[in-house]
C-alpha cells in the first residue's frame, strides 16, 4: 500500500513540473518577463534553464531515479521561485486597484502553493522513492515505511 502511495505522490508532484518546464522550453517569453521583473540577468537563458531543470528533475521524480537528490532540488526550486517571483504585490499600470488586489492575492496563493509543494518534496526526499522505482531496481531506495 505505501509503495502505491509513494508512486502516486511521485506522479502528482512531478507532473506539474514536467508540464511547466515543457511550456518554458516551447515559449520562454512569459518566464523571461518574470525573471526580468525580478531583476535577474540573462532572462531568456534562465527561462530555458529553468524549463530544462523542471523537465529533467520532474522526470527523475516520476520514474524514481536519484529521487532524493531531485526532490531536494525541486524543493529548493519551489522555495526560491515562491519567494522571489510570488511574494510581492501586483501593480499593473492602468489596471483598477481591485484587479491588482485580486492578482496580489492570487500571487500570494502561488507563493504558498510553492512552499507547500516544497514540503511534499522534502517528505519524498526523507522516505525515498519506494519499491516501484528505478532507485529500488538499482538497490538505493529505502523501503516504504510500514
Amino acid at each position: 500500500m505505501n509503495n502505491a502511495i509513494l508512486l502516486a505522490a511521485r506522479v502528482l508532484l512531478s507532473v506539474m513540473f514536467i508540464m511547466s518546464g515543457a511550456s518554458k522550453l516551447v515559449d520562454p517569453g512569459q518566464t523571461a518577463y518574470m525573471i526580468t521583473g525580478a531583476g535577474l540577468p540573462a532572462a531568456t537563458a534562465l527561462a530555458y534553464l529553468a524549463g530544462l531543470f523542471e523537465v529533467v528533475a520532474g522526470l527523475a521524480v516520476l520514474v524514481g531515479f536519484q529521487t532524493k537528490i531531485a526532490a531536494v532540488a525541486l524543493a529548493a526550486f519551489g522555495l526560491f521561485t515562491g519567494l522571489v517571483f510570488h511574494s510581492g504585490s501586483i501593480a499593473i499600470p492602468d489596471f483598477p486597484q481591485g484587479a491588482n488586489d485580486l492578482l496580489t492575492m492570487f500571487n500570494g496563493l502561488m507563493m504558498w502553493k510553492n512552499i507547500t509543494i516544497a514540503g511534499g518534496f522534502l517528505a519524498l526526499a526523507a522516505v525515498g522513492a519506494g519499491a516501484w522505482s528505478i532507485d529500488a531496481r538499482r538497490g538505493v531506495a529505502q523501503p516504504a515505511l510500514a
